[in-house]
């Protein structure tokens, strides 16, 4: 028997069923019946085109199910249908932050604050929409509310110490990470944090209760993954390396099982990307300088590189944008990624360069009100190269290179974020290797179709000759020289890494080498890189 009202049902009969509707749409929604609430919500509307609840429960249904597109204009209907409804401009600005529109996303939040959240959820989406976006400061209001309504919560002590990281207060950070972690000793990713916000010393550390806490937790993986890495991190300030690196396998081989299939993936994407570029395209890009963009594999400096460039008074830096792949992927179109289509090296062809260019001009324009350049600091744009190079015939555009054992290194004793792909070559060491192959061999190609237009600076001389690099490198991007891109440690602007309190620092040569205190645990990964023609010494 179907449930859905006819079509030619009386407007008393309607009238009757409206109610039934409604309730069972909210019992399907309150449930996380999501298909069912799409079904329901589809019946409603047409009924009621005046009722935001269908809309809004589709839009977040549609979330709910990996299709953020789908919800955004659903959202959008629900918000303006009830514009003072601060619960639901929050799911708006998390619809927009999802398919990485971070400024519009941003001005929905400050619209929603301003009608004054009273829940705890709406508050907690808020905070996360500002973090990705980058409003920092924003982010800390919101998560120090949440934290006033709901004080025994691990998840807003761990999002507001988050934030309050990024702003620079490690001191406040910490009090909120040791709440924390006293409300849920299993609360794995706050130990890590701890580990991350400052130098452990023979003095201060927590190598004891991490050790005391791992036996706990034998069947929760994620209490074994963040402890294990936390003590690896411990373990390496102590300078115990073969503890540290003991942990780090450990830990990264509970993420392992379920990203086997990467190594392969990932050298189909290296593949695609050079048959997409045997030449540079004959289209015109958009005209525009204001961009920099800071690429290179990821734990190679790029932070400390994007601080010491907008230091310089005419340059800004906007954080690790999306735009960039997201507006390229919105005119590629299509359900399937870019990266991952079989036939993009045919549909390359036919890209608009000048329209792709314009539309992240357009995208990224509140950025550049801010100085004459802003930095894109998207390490993995590195994959996109020959799409910006194409489209931002005037952008600037710095590859930062490392040693590659420490660039491996570097990777696999990270743990990146865990909901994108992106990373998952980081939890085998040999695979981290095959991927920096991958990487050597795409800018290789990079500067062959593209002669002149990436400039690479090695880490290792942004270090012991900070001044003459750093020269070149404004020289590059047309600046004038300034002396403040020597006092990167007194830029004041968030960091968005987790080990901020390096960055904040003037600049050292510690990290330099810093493969030579594993090289007893590196011998097959330094075989597989000279097997693969690249250069260790």
């Amino acid at each position: 028997m179907a449930d859905s009202i006819p079509l030619d049902a009386s407007p008393e009969s309607t009238m009757t069923a409206l109610p039934d509707l409604q309730a069972r749409l909210i019992h399907a929604f309150n449930r996380n019946e999501w298909p069912r609430v799409l079904q329901l919500a589809g019946e409603l509307q047409p009924l009621a085109p005046r009722d935001a609840m269908a809309p809004f429960m589709a839009g977040v249904a549609y979330m709910q199910l990996q299709q953020p597109q789908k919800s955004v204009d659903l959202l959008q209907v629900a918000t303006t249908l009830e514009p003072n409804r601060a619960d639901f401009a929050a799911q708006y600005a998390k619809a927009l932050a999802l398919t990485r529109r971070l400024q519009e996303a941003r001005l929905v939040a400050d619209r929603a604050m301003t009608l004054g959240p009273g829940d705890p959820m709406t508050l907690d989406t808020l905070g996360v929409v500002y973090s990705q976006a980058h409003a920092h400061e924003q982010s800390v209001s919101a998560f120090r509310r949440l934290v006033t309504m709901v004080p025994n919560h691990p998840q807003a002590r761990f999002n507001l110490a988050y934030a309050l990281t990024a702003m620079g207060d490690e001191a406040a950070a910490e009090q909120e990470l040791e709440h924390c972690v006293r409300i849920d000793p299993g609360y794995g990713i706050a130990h890590l944090n701890l580990a991350q916000l400052r130098r452990q010393t023979a003095e201060r550390n927590h190598v004891e209760r991490l050790r005391a806490l791992l036996p706990r937790y034998p069947n929760q993986p994620a209490a074994q993954l963040y402890l294990n890495m936390a003590l690896a991190k411990e373990f390496d300030d102590l300078g115990d390396y073969a503890s540290a690196f003991e942990h780090y396998r450990r830990g990264k081989s509970v993420g392992r099982e379920r990203r086997v299939q990467s190594v392969q993936r990932d050298e189909a994407i290296f593949q695609r990307l050079q048959a997409s570029f045997s030449s540079a395209p004959a289209g015109q890009g958009e005209a525009g300088d204001g961009p920099i963009f800071v690429i290179g594999m990821p734990r190679t400096g790029t932070t400390l590189l994007d601080r010491i460039l907008s230091s310089h008074p005419d340059v800004y830096s906007a954080g690790e944008l999306q735009d960039f792949p997201a507006t390229l992927q919105r005119q590629y179109g299509g359900n399937v990624p870019l990266l991952l289509d079989p036939s993009l090296p045919a549909r390359a062809q036919h890209i608009d360069w000048r329209q792709l260019g314009a539309d992240y001009l357009a995208a990224t324009r509140p950025h550049a009100e801010h100085a004459k350049h802003f930095i894109d600091k998207l390490p993995h744009n590195f994959l996109y190269a020959g799409f910006i190079a194409s489209a931002l015939p005037d952008a600037k555009i710095i590859c930062l290179r490392r040693h590659p054992l420490d660039t491996c290194l570097g990777n696999f004793r990270h743990l990146f974020e865990q909901e994108t792909s992106y990373y998952d070559y980081s939890f085998d060491l040999l695979d981290t290797g095959r991927y920096y192959v991958g990487f050597d061999r795409l800018m290789a190609h990079w500067r062959r179709v593209f002669p002149g237009r990436i400039f690479e600076v090695r880490y290792e001389d942004l270090v012991a000759e900070q001044e003459a690099t750093v020269r070149e490198l404004l020289a590059f991007c047309g600046l004038p020289w300034d002396d403040a891109c020597l006092q990167s440690e007194r830029n004041v602007a968030p960091v968005n890494t987790p080990n901020a309190w390096q960055v904040r620092a003037p600049v050292y040569r510690d990290a330099v080498g810093r493969w030579k205190r594993y090289e007893a645990q590196l011998g097959e990964l330094r075989k597989l890189l000279e097997q693969a023609g690249v250069a260790i010494d």
